[in-house]
């Protein structure tokens, strides 16, 4: 009887590189989620600003009054070509926005102010495997002239 002879070889000569393959198709995935995550993350930062920037800029326009008016008692208006100037001025000095518009819409017979702000992210992570490696958030706000009765 021959003993058996025992062989350097694995019982199992198929098997060589399978868990290679595996942890790498393996880390595809997990790049790709933590690519969503901070790509995903960094767009609703982005569209945070933009609302933020898009409030602030209508407060400044909404600030620009007709005083003349104002002053003699008669309604509180938002002067135009005043809100315009303070909103650009406002959205110069904030920097980093794309582009912006300024619509002066009637309701109920006043007079409000809407400012829409436009931001691009950028994807970090992203970028590279997908086709637009940017993207546009736009943030919009609305404002009014108050007037607050003395007591």
């Amino acid at each position: 009887m021959t003993a058996a002879i025992p062989s350097a070889r694995s019982p199992h000569p198929r098997d060589h590189g399978r868990v290679s393959i595996f942890l790498a198709i393996t880390m595809i995935g997990v790049l790709a989620i933590v690519g969503l995550t901070f790509d995903g993350a960094g767009q609703l930062r982005t569209l945070q600003r933009a609302e933020n920037l898009a409030a602030e800029a209508a407060r400044a326009g909404g600030q620009a009054i007709d005083r003349a008016t104002a002053i003699q008692g008669g309604p509180t208006r938002i002067d135009q070509a005043q809100a315009l100037v303070a909103v650009d001025n406002y959205l110069d000095a904030a920097a980093g926005t794309a582009g912006h518009t300024v619509s002066f819409p009637e309701v109920a017979g006043e007079t409000l102010i809407r400012v829409t702000v436009q931001i691009t992210y950028r994807r970090s992570m992203l970028g590279p495997f997908v086709r637009a490696d940017t993207v546009t958030v736009t943030g919009e706000a609305t404002a009014r002239a108050i007037t607050a009765a003395a007591p």
